[in-house]
């Protein structure tokens, strides 16, 4: 014989005070497990977004990121007169030769960080066609002017719309603030390659090649002819590949740091579930015994105090994701943990994240609630009875 549901939730709040102290402690519990991984959530899209099928990006053999990666420009202008890249509409090759250089700038808390710098063409802006100006205007080559991603340029003083900044031996003007969509590029700046080759005495070298492709099929041709080229030594990656490689690189810290929070923390918060099931149990003693002498088996005494830690759960889990919604779009940054660069995203409570924080609740309130159940379904029925 099962005991009903509507027993359980009647049950849940006779006890009031403790149980909303104990759904609190749970939902703490998820809020901050939801908002570690709404981070790598928000990671992930980030670099999502910054590929597409149809570019390959080309690397010197062996590097892991533009940052690490330099070859002569000579070799740009080879890989852009092969064939399979695609055309703009006044027939520009779509091939962008940049020049990518890490700059230490302070935060606006005074801390400091490795900030991108990206040396490009006028091409780069046609490979990427997500990324506009949405304030001021676009640089101007050899005027000493550059723009920034507009997260950035809201973490970074220096980078704010009409100041002046020093990259390298020269100063530099900020002229404008682009948005890239959703993308990575949102955490770089922006100049001419000629002005930021000048600055860092790079002016014969890029870290990367951009090249378009008609389609993604093309894409995987032109790569595959470019590994095969042994005159080259060089690494062409699928952008979408190479921004996933980003993507595990740095989420991944994430993810861990996420989990081991949510363990250290929900096993604080089983503690508060068990306090609240053994008062439960105490108080319900002549109850219980009154059950079992009706007929209900121990299986299902067990069954019911599970349920109502598991309701428990529930309940927090919902509590805490109503209260990580806010976070959802919130922009923040850290470090690549590939380039060592920061890197600005926003926050993304998507509704797996949101599941996973209501299952770790559900989860922390059985485990708490169990060995009370246990004990409740253990009691002899004489002994129950007498504790009236």
């Amino acid at each position: 014989m099962n005991i009903p549901m509507k027993y359980n939730f009647r049950s849940l709040f006779v006890r009031r005070g403790t149980t909303l102290m104990t759904i609190a402690s749970i939902a703490m519990v998820v809020l901050v497990y939801i908002g570690v991984l709404s981070l790598a959530a928000g990671l992930r899209l980030a670099f999502g977004s910054s590929g597409d099928p149809r570019n390959v990006i080309v690397l010197r053999d062996g590097a892991r990121s533009e940052s690490e990666s330099y070859f002569p420009l000579e070799r740009h202008r080879e890989m852009a007169a092969m064939p399979g890249i695609a055309h703009a509409a006044d027939g520009n090759v779509l091939a962008s030769g940049e020049l990518v250089i890490l700059q230490i700038l302070k935060r606006a808390n005074g801390s400091e960080s490795n900030v991108a710098l990206r040396g490009v063409g006028p091409e780069a802006f046609l490979v990427r066609p997500r990324l506009r100006i949405v304030e001021g205007h676009n640089f101007r080559p050899g005027a000493g002017e550059v723009i920034v991603g507009k997260s950035l340029a809201s973490r970074f003083p220096e980078l704010q719309l009409g100041r002046e900044v020093t990259f390298g031996r020269l100063g530099f003007k900020v002229v404008g603030l682009f948005d890239a969509g959703g993308g990575s590029f949102a955490s770089e700046v922006w100049g001419a390659r000629e002005d930021f080759g000048n600055a860092f005495r790079r002016e014969t070298v890029c870290s990367s090649s951009l090249l378009r492709a008609a389609s993604a099929q093309g894409a995987q041709a032109l790569a595959a002819s470019i590994a095969g080229d042994q005159r080259l030594h060089l690494q062409p990656l699928l952008e979408p590949e190479y921004y996933a490689s980003q993507t595990r690189a740095t989420g991944r810290q994430f993810v861990v740091m996420g989990n081991l929070l949510g363990i250290m923390m929900g096993f604080g918060a089983c503690f508060a579930a068990a306090n609240t099931m053994y008062a439960s149990v105490s108080a319900r003693a002549t109850e219980i015994g009154t059950l079992r002498a009706l007929g209900f088996r121990r299986r299902s005494i067990l069954g019911a105090f599970v349920t109502e830690a598991a309701l428990i759960g529930l309940l927090a889990g919902a509590v805490g994701a109503v209260l990580s919604l806010p976070l959802n779009a919130y922009t923040t940054g850290t470090t690549n943990f590939l380039t060592f660069s920061e890197i600005s995203f926003s926050l993304r409570t998507t509704p797996g994240v949101l599941v996973g924080g209501i299952l770790l609740a559900v989860l922390t309130g059985v485990i708490g609630g169990f060995a009370p159940a246990w004990s409740a379904s253990r009691e002899p029925i004489a002994q129950l009875l007498r504790q009236a």
